[in-house]
């Protein structure tokens, strides 16, 4: 969410809430320029959110599309018994628990808000064929998560509020029958370099699962995960790790322009290009060359569709994967800038909070689409956020050509030895290929850990994007605009 000032008109935090640098933008023709922008923008690349065939929603997609579960809330408001409640959404916005500011911190004797939740849902499992597993994913809680499927856990507890993890539930679900989720959640973290870190903030703090829930069907050998590159001039990258014995089995990539959907063509004259699996055990790598792609730009933000298909020994596709690619080449130059296919971006930023009035953190695609025209009507190109935001703001700004610093949550505390890997790597693995990302930042304000800088690189192995600690590059702000750097 953009924050406004009384007087109606947009206030644009700079770089960073220390620098004290307003810009208020009083516009008769605002509505107009707010009609014209979306009038220009309305094609087919500017999509809210990216389909996701593969995904089974237990929850709602976001704050406008939510599912009705049970909860049980340990104190506050509506505490003691169970109740409906909305997911997503955190749980103070339906009306339990108890409210905290980020700042409680700062009053004598104040504590924070500490209640425990736990949400019930029934569902039936997937249909499955043999040798397939389900996955169940989730998409941010807050903020110590414990899943329990029929009674039994479904692994460690996950820590850490605003990332993505997930659990291979397959030999705890009964076939053909309804089963049982359980996900209890404690608001404050037992690690204290997570409540540092993420909830002595100046924002308000919440509890609960607010964003989506669902699971995924994937065969017993499958793409666990796949990391893309796609350069300015056509050379398209894929790093893939596999998951089972995949020895025998053929990978391929196709890709077509998602204006027009349109194969691309290989300098080869071919739609595809294939790799035949040795050692499964290795990542594998992918590479071509595809004629005549438009680059992608803040300018001109041209996006096409990569295709990922494994085929078993047989020759049978058992397992598609698709993604939104830009073909761009980042680099970052000290006491330069950032370049962006060979060109110095000049960067124009604003701060951005993932927040609504009727779900806390729990927003929307549409909520995202507005915010992301909003800041084109501003004549801004980049944003940054505390923590990663929704995957689909990340996804309006693919299309609109905004460009995008993904920071680790770290408020002016950082995450410690402990969960920090585990938490950079949940970050890095969701948001890699989205091209607008041109950056990362290992917390804020002093809310970093030196010694998770080196896994930034490992898990962007392919494009290894610069990384930056905001605040340490420059201790004496001035009026100079330095919105991300």
């Amino acid at each position: 969410m953009i924050f406004h000032c009384k007087a109606g008109y947009p206030a644009l935090f700079l770089y960073h809430e220390n620098s004290i640098q307003w810009y208020f933008m009083k516009n008769k023709w605002t509505k107009l320029t707010a009609l014209v922008i979306a009038a220009l923008w309305s094609g087919p690349t500017v999509q809210a959110q990216a389909p996701h065939p593969e995904r089974i929603y237990l929850s709602g997609t976001g704050i406008d599309d939510t599912r009705t579960w049970e909860f049980f809330c340990s104190g506050g408001q509506n505490s003691g018994k169970w109740k409906k409640i909305e997911v997503p959404c955190n749980w103070e916005l339906q009306g339990f628990g108890e409210y905290t500011y980020g700042r409680w911190y700062t009053i004598k004797g104040e504590r924070p808000s500490d209640e425990t939740g736990i949400y019930r849902y029934k569902f039936e499992s997937p249909a499955t064929t043999s040798g397939e597993r389900i996955k169940i994913f989730f998409d941010g809680v807050m903020t110590d998560t414990e899943v329990f499927i029929n009674g039994k856990p479904a692994g460690e507890m996950h820590q850490g509020g605003f990332y993505r993890f997930s659990y291979d539930i397959t030999d705890l679900l009964k076939p053909g029958k309804k089963n049982l989720l359980e996900v209890k959640i404690a608001k404050e973290s037992a690690n204290k370099s997570i409540n540092a870190a993420e909830r002595k903030a100046d924002w308000w703090l919440y509890g609960g699962i607010y964003r989506p829930v669902w699971l995924e069907v994937v065969p017993a050998v499958h793409m666990r995960h796949f990391i893309l590159n796609a350069d300015q001039h056509g050379k398209l990258q894929a790093a893939i790790e596999m998951e089972g014995d995949a020895k025998g089995y053929e990978l391929s990539v196709s890709v077509r322009s998602l204006k027009d959907g349109k194969d691309i063509y290989t300098q080869e004259n071919k739609s595809s290009i294939s790799h035949q699996i040795k050692d499964s055990n290795k990542e594998q790598l992918v590479e071509g060359n595809w004629m005549n792609i438009q680059p992608w730009s803040t300018e001109d933000p041209n996006l096409y569709v990569a295709r990922l298909e494994l085929k078993d020994p047989e020759g049978k596709t058992v397992q598609s994967r698709e993604t939104r690619i830009g073909f761009r080449t980042i680099e970052f130059f000290p006491q330069d800038g950032v370049y962006l296919n060979g060109t110095k971006l000049v960067v124009k930023g604003v701060n951005r909070h993932s927040f609504s009035v009727d779900g806390g953190r729990a927003t929307s695609a549409a909520m995202s689409r507005q915010d992301a025209l909003l800041v084109k009507e501003m004549n801004m190109n980049a944003v940054r956020s505390h923590y990663p935001p929704d995957e689909h703001f990340l996804d309006m700004c693919d299309s609109l050509g905004i460009v995008y610093m993904d920071e680790l949550a770290g408020w002016q505390n950082g995450y410690d030895s402990k969960v920090g890997p585990k938490l950079v790597k949940e970050m890095i693995e969701r948001d890699v290929n989205h091209p607008s990302i041109i950056i990362w930042s290992n917390g804020n304000e002093g809310g970093w850990n030196y010694n998770l800088d080196p896994l930034f690189a490992k898990y962007d192995k392919l494009q290894k994007r610069h990384m930056v600690h905001p605040w340490a590059i420059s201790m004496i702000w001035t009026p100079t605009i330095i919105p991300l750097i």
